[in-house]
């Protein structure tokens, strides 16, 4: 009989137990032993998930993901050279970065950094230790990007703003919002400096606990009108508008190779007609897996999603969230399921999603100024573009990817959980808090609708 060989541990009287054992894959294994009761869930690696999702892939969006994550990995480098005096820093120092850039040994940070030679430039000192510096470009484009965030300030207030006003208790852990500083176009300084500036929209207060949150100051009524609203129906800021209950169908786009949308029409349009509660009303009365509830849910992630640059967040990211805008715990089951409204990117470590209507092919339908900077930035690196589609997932990177970023695929493995005193912990990876196991249930919930 085939399976896979794990090892288990257990406890008894306080001392700790090792068992090996032989899983089947794709069970639930559940039994008694000569000490406690087991349980071992197996949660399919990352590459079997992928093989399953196959109908579901947009090679266009997968290539905007390749894109994106390139363009994050440079920035990264040169904001921590703008961190540091004279902006200039040893090799040996960026050793310490190698999770933040996905660049796993033997590779060689000098190798990665050699791969955009217009951006970064390279030299010894007399002891011979190799240094790392920006060329001039470099640093002209990191002073371009200081201005477009300035200028980017207002509009970032307004969404942090309005992320306070979904939000059930109107504030927001600072620990959190960092995670979005980049996808909202939030500058370095965001919590020492940014946070300050807008003392009419927020102001941050620290309770009881010690933890530091973003708290709302006034509600604007204006801010209150989702984008689909505005979209839509048209509505201005300058409209009487008080957010409720909504009817409004959400733009949908189908990967081309999914052919159960025709199957499933009457379902979608069931859906598409059902009624929920605008993301800015206070949500604390629907009760929590409903249909009304997860529909709601769907509204507060197209509104986030609609706030970011790339019209696409890391899902890891969202998850920090569930509790503040009241949202369900099996985030990537909608996600799956709603594949016409969001695409999930199962590429590398971290999964993606993405709000299709933002995207034509691989562009950005609408391109503010820091994404027209990054695509600037990517023409200063050793990636060329994609010349061939992403024909499978163990091929996630093509040889233009491999020779900038000198890294592999970072799929992920076997997660087992264990029940200890009625609760279940999950042994997980600390890159995402729900990529495989959640998919894969979800995968497998979505194939028998």
């Amino acid at each position: 009989m085939g399976g896979l060989r794990c090892w288990l541990q257990f406890y008894r009287n306080g001392n700790a137990h090792n068992v090996f054992a032989i899983m089947p894959e794709r069970n639930v294994l559940y039994g008694e032993s000569s000490f406690r009761r087991v349980w071992v869930r197996f949660m399919t690696s990352s590459k079997r998930v992928q093989d399953r999702s196959r109908e579901k892939r947009v090679q266009e969006l997968e290539i905007a993901t390749e894109k994106w994550k390139i363009a994050s990995k440079v920035i990264f480098l040169m904001e921590v050279l703008k961190g540091e005096r004279d902006m200039i820093m040893t090799v040996r120092s960026f050793e310490q970065y190698r999770r933040q850039i996905n660049l796993p040994k033997p590779h060689k940070i000098s190798d990665f950094i050699r791969k955009s030679p217009k951006l970064f430039e390279l030299y010894k000192d007399q002891r011979g230790v190799l240094w790392c510096g920006l060329t001039e470009g470099g640093e002209d484009l990191l002073d371009e990007h200081d201005k477009l965030l300035e200028e980017n300030g207002d509009k970032a207030a307004e969404h942090v703003t309005r992320c306070l006003m979904m939000s059930v208790d109107k504030k927001l852990p600072l620990d959190k919002i960092v995670h979005f500083r980049r996808d909202f176009g939030l500058p370095l300084d965001f919590r020492i400096n940014w946070v300050y500036n807008f003392p009419q929209h927020f102001k941050v207060v620290k309770l009881g606990d010690g933890e530091e949150y973003l708290e709302l100051v006034s509600w604007n009524p204006a801010w209150a009108i989702t984008e689909l609203e505005k979209k839509t129906l048209g509505i201005t800021e300058d409209c009487e508008h008080k957010p409720g209950m909504l009817s409004l169908a959400f733009p949908m786009k189908f990967p081309p190779s999914y052919k159960k949308m025709y199957r499933y029409r009457g379902k979608i349009e069931h859906f598409q007609k059902r009624s929920y509660l605008s993301p800015y009303a206070d949500a604390r009365g629907l009760e929590a897996g409903s249909k009304e509830f997860d529909k709601r849910a769907i509204a507060v992630m197209h509104e986030l999603l609609s706030f970011t640059l790339e019209k696409r967040l890391v899902t890891d990211h969202l998850t920090h969230f569930r509790r503040e805008f009241v949202m369900p715990q099996k985030l990537m089951r909608i996600f799956l399921k709603h594949c016409g409204i969001f695409y999930v990117s199962e590429r590398g470590k971290r999964f993606s999603v993405f709000l299709t209507e933002g995207y034509e092919g691989p562009e950005l339908i609408e391109k503010c100024p820091l994404i027209l900077w990054k695509e600037k930035l990517l023409k200063f690196t050793g990636y060329r573009g994609r010349k061939r589609d992403i024909q499978t997932y163990s091929d996630t990177l093509d040889m233009e990817e491999r020779e900038l970023l000198e890294s592999g695929s970072g799929d992920e493995d076997l997660s087992v959980g264990f029940e200890k005193d009625g609760d279940y912990d999950d042994v997980v990876t600390d890159d995402d808090e729900m990529d495989i196991g959640e998919v894969n249930d979800a995968y497998e919930e979505n194939s028998k609708v």
